[in-house]
């Protein structure tokens, strides 16, 4: 039997996408997306405050929860986010993007503190 991959319409037009960029963070971003989703990753909140610092940018392909709470600000790129999650996010100061306006928005991996976490 083949695969026949995401029938969520968004996530095949963000698999597409990602495929087609330049940097090669964004086709492994991709290649972790384009999985089942019950093996998508799921993180929660006490392992991104644990494994950053303050103003650095987090890529999760997939779903943020909100288990454990933040202590300082960071950007949060994910496929989705807890009700939870996203409250604790903001009120830490931190900022909440979806992976496509992530796509946008990080030009420079240089200047700026990327980390993937699954």
């Amino acid at each position: 039997m083949k695969r026949t991959g995401s029938t969520d319409e968004n996530v095949r037009m963000l698999l597409v996408s990602m495929k087609e960029h330049e940097k090669p963070f964004w086709n492994y971003v991709a290649e972790e997306l384009d999985t089942p989703t019950r093996k998508r990753a799921e993180v929660n909140l006490f392992k991104i405050n644990k494994l950053t610092k303050a103003n650095e940018i987090v890529v999760v392909p997939g779903k943020v929860l909100g288990t454990g709470s933040l202590d300082h600000p960071v950007i949060v790129a994910a496929l989705s986010f807890s009700k939870s999650a996203e409250q604790k996010i903001v009120q830490a100061g931190g900022k909440i993007l979806s992976l496509k306006k992530a796509m946008e928005e990080i030009k420079d991996f240089k200047n700026t503190s990327v980390r993937l976490m699954k």
